[in-house]
């Protein structure tokens, strides 16, 4: 089984590297360094095959072409643009690949994503562009605060580092507000209502900002565990909200991602919730069990079968793997769950790049 990753964890291995990078540039004045350079081990991760990394790179350089020159990522389909959804899940992609806002590949889009999220925060704390996503503003919100708690360890620029702790601060106080008294979240913060997916996208955006340093009251995430709690089903798995009976299977999927982020592997609710995930949402060329939402199921699938452990994982992953290898479309990209491209592209690379275990939320 493995801990709870931590952020300090994470920035210890990075002052690691940094400390390494500096013996280089020493080597380098002796003429070292690129034989230092070719030693370094190029291995490839468990499962992660020549094929794979063709796909990756394929969509990454898809998904960079997509980039507004705003710094956003919008869709353009018959549901909606969501310009802050899918700039952070397009920023976390790239992120996955092991590219920052100031270094790597993709540190170019990264940085204009970045200015793009910090810019969506209005003064009342929620991060939403106005338009189409208003209706569904507290998803956005969401999942730029799990995409800003990713990159604050990663910001060299202390001025906007600060920036985007004062963002984070102040969508932690928006969630906190916000939340409904059963303990849950619905679409805007002002609908004092409250169902899965939303409060599921609350939760990991605030272990995240947590994880990052910013303060974030106990109280919530315990009443917001609370309502996962109260929404599980005889069967283990989760229903849509509390009092609806029903189980859904990406919710499971979600809900068991948020026990396992606090280190809850052996919560009986959430190996229970597991088995039935195992059961009912389907891997690969089977897509059963997933109400339309196979996209959605996979990004938090995923996160639990690499938590979970080697035995899950090398059960699911190669599966998935092989899957989204034969469905990537020509350009690189993935159409994703009739939401689109940029959405299907990003999880599908989140999913994939897993085993790089490049994002702090998702390491082991």
């Amino acid at each position: 089984m493995f801990p709870k990753q931590s952020y300090c964890g994470h920035r210890r291995r990075r002052l690691i590297a940094v400390g390494f990078l500096s013996c280089l540039a020493v080597l380098s004045s002796s003429g070292w360094t690129r034989i230092a350079l070719a030693q370094l081990p190029q291995k490839r991760p468990a499962h992660i095959t020549e094929e794979t990394e063709k796909a990756i790179k394929k969509g990454l350089a898809y998904l960079a072409t997509r980039q507004s020159k705003d710094g956003s990522f919008q869709e353009s389909g018959d549901l909606g643009s969501y310009p802050t959804s899918m700039t952070a899940l397009a920023g976390l992609a790239l992120i996955a690949s092991g590219s920052t806002p100031t270094q790597g590949e993709y540190a170019p889009q990264l940085r204009k994503s970045l200015t793009y999220a910090i810019e969506s925060a209005k003064r009342n704390g929620l991060i939403c562009r106005d338009g189409s996503e208003s209706s569904r503003s507290m998803y956005g919100h969401g999942f730029t605060m799990l995409f800003l708690a990713q990159v604050m360890g990663m910001e060299e620029d202390p001025e906007r580092l600060a920036r985007i702790r004062s963002v984070l601060r102040k969508g932690v106080e928006l969630t906190e507000r916000s939340q409904s008294r059963l303990g849950g979240w619905l679409y805007t913060p002002d609908m004092d209502g409250d169902e899965g997916s939303v409060t599921v996208t609350q939760v990991q955006a605030l272990r995240a900002a947590r994880n990052a340093g910013v303060a974030v009251p106990k109280k919530v995430i315990d009443r917001a565990m609370g309502y996962l709690e109260k929404s599980v089903q005889p069967d283990g798995g989760i229903a849509y909200r509390v009092g609806m009976s029903g189980s859904r299977p990406p919710i499971t999927a979600a809900a068991v991602a948020c026990w396992f982020n606090a280190g809850e592997y052996e919560n009986p609710l959430a190996r229970k919730a597991l088995r039935y995930c195992k059961t009912n949402i389907g891997v690969g060329q089977n897509q059963g069990g997933v109400w339309g939402h196979f996209f959605y199921a996979h990004l938090y699938l995923s996160q639990v079968m690499y938590l979970s452990g080697e035995k899950d994982w090398d059960e699911y992953f190669p599966k998935m793997r092989d899957y989204l290898l034969s469905t990537q479309n020509e350009d690189g990209s993935w159409n994703g769950d009739s939401v689109g491209q940029v959405y299907g592209t990003s999880i599908a690379l989140l999913i994939l790049q897993l085993p790089y275990n490049n994002l702090p939320i998702m390491q082991r």
